[in-house]
């Protein structure tokens, strides 16, 4: 089994540094290019199903892989990315976002940790190991998200894992 997985195309939020967790974005014009740039990429690519988050961002670059590759699309909450808190919107070199961003163990305030990210992520990546070993699978998700599946694959540092970062519709191969 092959897993790849991809973040999103760019939104308006990422291309002005903004933090963007749960804020439900679309895709920006630019997004979508590369959007259909990811899609004519992995038409080269043997895939069974794509995963998607369900948030506007994710769910409209996996639609555009999926009517370009012809694999049927299935959303799973479980790729949400990380809630931020009090922290969305604000400007991701915002020292205060930063400090907290380090502390992976603590809960933004009003948000999420990523040790809960973690948990609901391992927990689908363990499920398709189970249930689809048979299947290579494409998972559509969040710059958040993605740092922690690279950790299921890998240990990283603390500092490692804070400086981990998956370009928009950048793609990631792991075999299971």
């Amino acid at each position: 089994m092959k897993l790849y997985v991809t973040r999103h195309g760019q939104t308006e939020w990422n291309y002005e540094n903004k933090v963007c967790g749960t804020s439900d974005i679309q895709l920006s014009a630019n997004g979508i290019e590369q959007a259909k740039e990811l899609a004519l990429k992995l038409t080269a690519y043997k895939i069974d199903i794509i995963i998607s988050s369900p948030m506007k961002r994710a769910r409209e670059t996996a639609e555009i892989i999926s009517e370009t590759t012809g694999v049927n699309c299935i959303i799973d909450e479980r790729l949400l990315e990380q809630n931020y808190g009090i922290f969305e919107g604000a400007q991701r070199d915002n020292a205060d976002f930063l400090a907290a961003k380090k502390k992976l163990v603590c809960r933004y305030p009003e948000g999420e940790s990523m040790v809960q990210v973690a948990h609901r992520v391992f927990n689908l990546i363990d499920e398709l190991k189970e249930k689809s070993p048979a299947q290579n699978v494409l998972l559509v998700s969040h710059g958040g998200v993605c740092r922690v599946i690279e950790t299921y694959f890998n240990d990283l540092s603390n500092e490692e894992f804070y400086a981990y970062r998956l370009r928009n519709c950048e793609i990631k191969e792991y075999d299971i």
